[in-house]
């Protein structure tokens, strides 16, 4: 039997009273977190969710996350983690797709109003029976959101203690639903041991340090990276979480400094905007930094470097999807880091290159990586089709194109979605973006295909440039095309001061496009 909830359990009873949240002045102790996780166990039990049933939850990196999902995890439910920046139609969309039973929902603030769409949403889904809002003020009992019970109010009274339900490794734990990109989100069934193996390997693959440690969380926790690789990895430590709900560089720089953070993990446009802050004169690197963790999309090489020189760590680079749980490759202790690479595939994981017919790739490549082990999902939830096309013997295919070196170490090429095929030629966005990030002017850059009438697609950049600097289009035109083969260089570029990004700080070409 196995239960992922035993990552905060197992910490708060070698560890009870050590720090395991910290946002703002409110502090909590392993204990008190394992505690609160009982009551909501309790609630849930009392008001008829049973093992297996499905339990919405939609909070920022607030301390409710985790004692919710892990008290969702004791109950034997199954946490549907939901995206706070979801309108109320698309949180309708996945309570009803994933038969929720319950919906717990951040009360929100005039600047996220999110338990009014939580309230809409929950209205429109029959099927779920519980809407507990999580206060925007501590401890309070009454809600601004008409007919609606806060969740201190539904916790009066319960006991703290609850004897945890045995699950078995392969039940579900968790439904991550994808982006979107094409279609319908979809959820990702991830088992017990999908999630605790992915923390368990996580959190070895980072070494451990005198003292306490210290776990930077202002990756969302809804979202996989934030919550296997920084919430569960880090509460199996026993180490201290210092939750940041919103992502502002120079607040970050000042919570490491003042909270001895030793370890960041965040997506590549963080680390360029922690590095712009400081070159701004904003702030100083923190001296207590030991590890930092790189996903969710290619780093550039030169962020890689200037981070490095800037704060003397070498950011480790890995890979995965919520498929995954999310970790499938990482660049580890035990081997030479490379940059620019992803790293080999984590401890009980395999990888290989295949073709769109799932031939098997020798050599270098390019293909699609594949990927099998401890860490691939069950399927998605209630779409077998959908399953049946990205699965085959227990290998998942990523849509992500890599080639990989004589020594075993994989380099994404680039999305197999964001490939510009240019006149028969195939471009890659990644290529184009590392060119024109060596440019001095240039502070970020996004690289598309867009329509064109003889060429099927052309190559077209986007581009936030440094401050105090005015690049001009023809310059940066110039630059790729004296670094580039003449069908890859960008034919138009667009300057622009800021790129959308989603909550997790990825940039949405699909809306550049």
């Amino acid at each position: 039997m196995l239960n992922l909830a035993i990552v905060l359990e197992d910490s708060a009873e070698k560890t009870p009273d050590r720090t395991a949240l910290v946002y703002g002045d409110i502090r909590m102790t392993y204990a008190m977190v394992d505690g609160l996780a009982n009551q909501v166990a309790g609630l849930l039990a009392a008001r008829g969710i049973r093992p297996g049933d499905k339990v919405a939850l939609a909070c920022p990196n607030l301390p409710y996350f985790p004692f919710v999902y892990f008290g969702a995890l004791k109950a034997g439910a199954v946490v549907v983690p939901l995206n706070v920046l979801s309108a109320s139609r698309e949180i309708a969309y996945y309570l009803e797709d994933s038969d929720a039973k319950a919906l717990f929902c951040f009360e929100g603030t005039p600047e996220l109003p999110l338990g009014e769409r939580g309230k809409a949403a929950f209205d429109a889904a029959p099927g779920t029976e519980h809407f507990i809002v999580l206060p925007a003020q501590p401890l309070a009992t009454e809600s601004s959101i008409e007919g609606a019970e806060t969740l201190w109010g539904a916790l009066d009274g319960v006991s703290d203690r609850f004897e945890s339900v045995q699950t078995a490794a392969d039940d579900t734990a968790v439904i991550l639903y994808t982006s979107g990109t094409t279609g319908h989100p979809k959820g990702a069934e991830l088992s017990h041991q999908n999630m605790l193996m992915n923390a368990v390997v996580s959190d070895e693959m980072v070494p451990r340090y005198d003292g306490e440690d210290s776990t930077m969380a202002v990756l969302p926790l809804f979202h996989s990276f934030g919550q296997s690789s920084v919430m569960n990895a880090g509460l199996r430590r026993g180490a201290k979480l210092v939750l940041m709900p919103r992502f502002e560089p120079a607040e970050a720089l000042s919570l490491m400094r003042s909270e001895s953070v030793t370890l960041f993990a965040g997506v590549p446009t963080m680390y360029w905007a922690l590095l712009a802050t400081i070159r701004a004169g904003g702030a100083q690197p923190p001296e207590t930094l030991r590890s930092a963790v790189s996903g969710g999309s290619a780093l550039p090489l030169e962020v890689l470097r200037e981070f490095h020189e800037t704060f003397g760590v070498q950011i480790l680079e890995g890979y995965g999807l919520s498929e995954t749980a999310p970790t499938a490759s990482f660049n580890q202790l035990h081997r030479p880091t490379k940059p620019g690479s992803i790293g080999f595939p984590i401890w009980g994981v395999q990888m290989k290159l295949v073709d769109p017919d799932w031939n098997t790739i020798e050599g270098e490549g390019p293909g699609e990586i594949a990927i099998r082990g401890h860490n691939v999902m069950k399927g998605y939830y209630n779409r077998p089709e959908a399953t049946a096309e990205v699965m085959r013997d227990g290998w998942f295919r990523t849509g992500d194109i890599a080639r990989r070196d004589e020594d075993g170490y994989y380099f994404i090429v680039d999305r197999a979605k964001d490939l510009i095929i240019r006149g028969g030629f195939n471009v890659y966005p990644r290529e184009v973006e590392e060119v024109l990030m060596t440019h001095k002017a240039v502070s970020l850059a996004a690289v598309v295909g867009v329509p064109h009438q003889t060429h099927g697609e052309e190559v077209k950049a986007f581009v936030v440039a440094e401050a105090g600097t005015e690049p001009t289009e023809e310059e940066l035109v110039e630059w790729c095309r004296e670094r580039l083969a003449s069908f890859k260089y960008p034919r138009s570029v667009e300057l622009r001061e800021t790129l959308p990004m989603n909550a997790t700080g990825k940039i949405l070409k699909r809306e550049l496009r």
